[in-house]
């Protein structure tokens, strides 16, 4: 793997994803069927698909950011992020949403998803933008707020891409969600042993937390008693990357009232987890079919 000029990613075709980039799609579009199925006994819902990083459909490319390179996130690490476009508009029974919209801020890469997307599947209501996610999932609310219009999101970005301010707009909405939580692969690392916290900032905007409460969360202070003095002395909470999925998860039931408790973790070949996959949805029934998916995966 190597970085071009345009501090992107460049990765021989084909050389990418794993077994646990099947193992979300998998999940997912097993979701996706069911979630259809269901729907159609409600024919007066107009069901929205919306996919916040969809991508090119063929690789991934995750720009050089300053985070990104202190973090040193591997090969392997990055092969994990795929979307999931095809396998939506292409599910047996012929099922289908009423509108699909493909986000994604890389206009290259999406204009290319979008020329493959028009001639396989001319006979769906496609909408490509070129936009942040963020803004994205604001103007979704609203339209969801009209009450009219049922969702189901995928938001897997690779890194910490979604603000907590942006998701929270969903409060309240009809919306089916599932989030790929990089627990192990970034948050983890942003979460130094020392406690010094240099991306904050990055932190606060994810969970929507201020950093205090993050680190009260994440950290343990004791003061002991040295020869020179009282010490204080900052310690990080054994198996951090399973407290961060369980924190985002609390933090989504802030706005869902079902959200899986035990999220897909999704783990590198030395069965390291990388993320979490969570679901959240307003009804009950949705997050017992998640679970039942989660379980069988």
């Amino acid at each position: 793997m190597t970085w071009n000029r345009n501090n992107e990613v460049n990765e021989s075709a084909g050389d990418w994803g794993g077994p646990w980039t099947e193992k979300k799609l998998e999940t997912f579009s097993k979701y996706v069927w069911s979630y259809l199925v269901i729907m159609k006994k409600f024919p007066f819902w107009k069901t929205i698909y919306f996919d916040g990083f969809v991508g090119s459909g063929t690789k991934n490319k995750t720009g050089n950011s300053e985070l990104y390179q202190q973090l040193k996130i591997t090969e392997e690490e990055e092969r994990t992020y795929k979307g999931a476009a095809e396998r939506v508009l292409d599910l047996k029974d012929n099922l289908s949403f009423n509108y699909y919209y493909f986000i994604d801020k890389n206009e290259k890469s999406l204009k290319k998803l979008e020329v493959k997307l028009r001639e396989k599947f001319k006979n769906k209501n496609l909408i490509f933008r070129s936009e942040d996610a963020n803004k994205q999932l604001v103007e979704l609310s609203s339209a969801l707020n009209k009450n009219k219009y049922a969702a189901l999101i995928l938001l897997d970005p690779f890194g910490m891409q979604i603000d907590w301010d942006s998701i929270e707009q969903l409060r309240g909405t009809r919306s089916d969600v599932w989030i790929l939580v990089p627990t192990g692969v970034i948050v983890n690392r942003l979460l130094d042993k020392k406690g010094k916290l240099e991306f904050s900032d990055k932190l606060e905007s994810f969970f929507g937390l201020p950093i205090e409460e993050i680190k009260s969360y994440f950290y343990k202070e004791q003061k002991v008693q040295t020869l020179f003095g009282e010490e204080e002395i900052i310690t990080k909470v054994s198996k951090p990357v399973e407290k961060i999925a369980k924190l985002y998860a609390e933090r989504m039931k802030t706005i869902w009232e079902h959200v899986t408790e035990e999220p897909l973790v999704l783990n590198n070949r030395n069965g390291v987890p990388l993320f979490h996959f969570v679901f959240a949805s307003n009804n009950k029934n949705a997050k017992k079919i998640a679970k039942q998916i989660i379980i069988s995966t």
